[in-house]
Formats: C-alpha cells, sequence, structure tokens
C-alpha cells in the first residue's frame, strides 16, 4: 500500500517552529500501534552497544512492523524514545539524526523523548514505540 495519508500538523502559528519533530498530527484511518523496539535484530541478537546502531535497528524494526500492515515510514504519527542516557543522545544528536532520517526519510511525527533508569534488556540503550496511521479505502 503506497497511498500517502492525510495527516495534518497541528502547530500554533504562534509557536517557534519545531525542528525534527511535530508538536501534534491528526489522522484518519486504520491505526497501528508498535510495541517498544529496541536495538537488536529479528533474532533477538544484539550486533552493537553502539547507541547510534541501535537507534538504527530500533527504527528499522519499527519499518518491518509497519510493513507487516502494508505501512510506511509516512505513515508514523507518533514515536516515545525511552534512552537510558539523555547526554548520550544529546552528544550524537547527528549521528542519530543521520540515521533517523537513512531509516524513516523527512518525516517528522509527534514525538517524545524519555531518560529511564534501565531498559528490560540489559544491553539495550533505547527503545521505541510508534504509532501509524493507513488512510482508509
Amino acid at each position: 500500500m503506497t497511498t500517502v495519508p492525510t495527516h495534518q500538523l497541528l502547530h500554533p502559528a504562534h509557536w517557534k517552529p519545531a525542528v525534527g519533530y511535530a508538536n501534534g498530527m491528526m489522522a484518519t484511518g486504520r491505526t497501528i500501534y508498535v510495541g517498544g523496539q529496541i536495538g537488536w535484530n529479528g533474532g533477538q541478537t544484539f550486533e552493537s552497544d553502539d547507541f547510534v546502531a541501535q537507534v538504527h535497528q530500533a527504527l528499522t524494526n519499527i519499518v518491518e512492523v509497519l510493513q507487516e500492515a502494508g505501512a510506511g515510514p509516512q505513515h508514523l504519527v507518533r514515536l516515545t524514545w525511552f534512552v537510558v542516557d539523555k547526554q548520550e543522545y544529546l552528544a550524537r544528536l547527528k549521528e542519530v539524526g543521520a540515521a533517523y532520517r537513512e531509516v524513516l526519510g523527512k518525516h517528522f511525527p509527534a514525538m517524545t523523548m524519555v531518560q529511564v533508569a534501565d531498559l528490560i534488556e540489559d544491553r539495550a540503550r533505547v527503545e521505541i514505540e510508534a504509532t501509524a496511521v493507513v488512510p482508509g479505502d
């Protein structure tokens, strides 16, 4: 399914522009909820302990789950990121951005980032959950 969803960015005109994310999105269609994806592959094996490599893999995992519903990155309306080290994220922001664009392109849904004390998998540095909306027929 290659149909582009009907998404509307929600951004008050008097607010400073959002860079790399949307403050809100409105969409109509079938909703897909993707559980938190971490930086391991489909075989549940970590190929790297590097933060950016795990971000890349977690985003790739999201895309693969979306593909099961005939959807793609362009259908994402929300991402929630859980990181174990906010400073690591900030220090490597340019690399994270490059990994993001490589996997998801220049589509920036509403996003939230939260630093957490730990994740269930000891080697995980990041976990990302997603919501997507695919337009109806």
